[in-house]
């Protein structure tokens, strides 16, 4: 069943509060949503694809906090928070928020981008509709 999107300035708000907090110079935020144009388009260049109207999303739970453990073990990375939606989504939905909150700007880049591909690729299930 989709949920109800988290407030990304209480995050931050809650982020901030934390005693890591003090060892964390960045904080970067990642939304995805869901988009009309298809994954085959994008990612593999297919131009006859059809239009995406929804998408079926689920995750294994985990599978994500063992990402998230092994992402905090990375140099400088202080500070993690996800939240993935569920169920049958529509267009604009959105479908994960990552919070990644370090020491300087290329650990807490690395470390974004090491987490959502590790969501992306091991641990959601995501079934366009069309």
């Amino acid at each position: 069943m989709k949920k109800e999107s988290p407030s990304m300035d209480q995050w931050l708000k809650e982020a901030k509060a934390d005693p890591a907090a003090a060892d964390c110079g960045m904080f970067l935020v990642h939304n995805g949503t869901v988009r009309q144009t298809a994954r085959a388009k994008v990612r593999q260049g297919k131009q006859a694809t059809e239009t995406v109207t929804g998408m079926i999303f689920r995750y294994d739970a985990e599978k994500v906090d063992r990402a998230v453990e092994a992402v905090r073990q990375m140099e400088g990375i202080f500070y993690i928070r996800v939240w993935l939606n569920e169920g049958e989504l529509s267009l604009g939905d959105d479908i994960m928020y990552v919070l990644v909150g370090g020491d300087i700007r290329p650990h807490v880049i690395d470390a974004l981008q090491a987490l959502v591909g590790t969501i992306k690729s091991e641990c959601v299930v995501e079934q366009e509709v069309y």
